[in-house]
């Protein structure tokens, strides 16, 4: 099986990347981090992409199609998290945090979704934090980026459905990644992320990579336009 996965650099796209070779499936690295996207890779195909960058994503997807023959799979995990104080957002702040998020996760199905066969499968990374409205102070951006992903993969279930694509998403809890690496550094605000979930953790990258993989496998085949919470608890807490 041909799979791409963006933000493949590190954190949730590293681990899924690294599951899915050890599956035995050809994977596609791909990051803004050339260096970072090849140390995962290894034997695998690795490419540089800015996934906010339309020309660029055209680009990647269009040699993967040369390389590969097409694909029959996408992970959609690259992403970007800040946090600023609501009356401190400016709109350039938020710009950015949506180009990557939202933009990007889209760009990224709609190239791939154009060199996959019919059985074809993508899933995306959106965050509990699109379903509650963001768990911490100052994160409007994020917030609302995660849930133009659920909002998006939605849409793209019912337009790629014709193809027969199947599109779902996965809505982590915080996960023990670089990604959280400012604000876990505080213990105060690691020990109140813990307790807002049942299982009084934070998740793990790997966690997250095999939801990812089941929704991307045959297992799932009944399975679109969903939304697979993996959070601990968080949501229901």
């Amino acid at each position: 099986m041909r799979v791409a996965v963006t933000g493949a650099g590190s954190g949730i796209g590293a681990a899924t990347a690294r599951l899915m070779m050890s599956k035995g499936w050809q994977v596609v690295c791909l990051d803004r981090d050339l260096t970072a996207a090849q140390t995962v890779a290894g034997d695998h195909m690795a490419q540089a992409v800015d996934v906010a960058d339309e020309a660029a994503v055209v680009v990647a997807f269009q040699e993967i199609a040369q390389k590969l023959g097409g694909l029959d799979a996408l992970a959609t995990c690259a992403g970007i998290y800040e946090t600023t104080p609501f009356f401190e957002t400016t709109a350039a702040q938020f710009r950015r945090v949506h180009d990557v998020n939202v933009i990007g996760t889209f760009l990224c199905m709609r190239e791939a979704a154009l060199i996959m066969p019919a059985g074809s499968r993508i899933c995306t990374v959106a965050s509990v934090a699109g379903l509650r409205g963001g768990g911490l102070a100052g994160t409007v951006s994020y917030a609302s980026s995660k849930g133009a992903i659920l909002s998006v993969t939605k849409n793209a279930a019912r337009a790629l459905a014709e193809r027969g694509i199947a599109v779902n998403t996965v809505a982590p809890g915080m996960i023990e990644t670089p990604f959280a690496a400012r604000p876990l550094a505080d213990p105060d605000i690691r020990s109140r992320i813990e307790g807002m979930a049942i299982q009084k953790r934070l998740g793990r990258p790997e966690e997250i990579a095999e939801a990812i993989a089941w929704l991307l496998s045959p297992q799932a085949s009944f399975c679109s336009g969903m939304t697979l919470v993996a959070d601990g608890g968080m949501v229901m807490h």
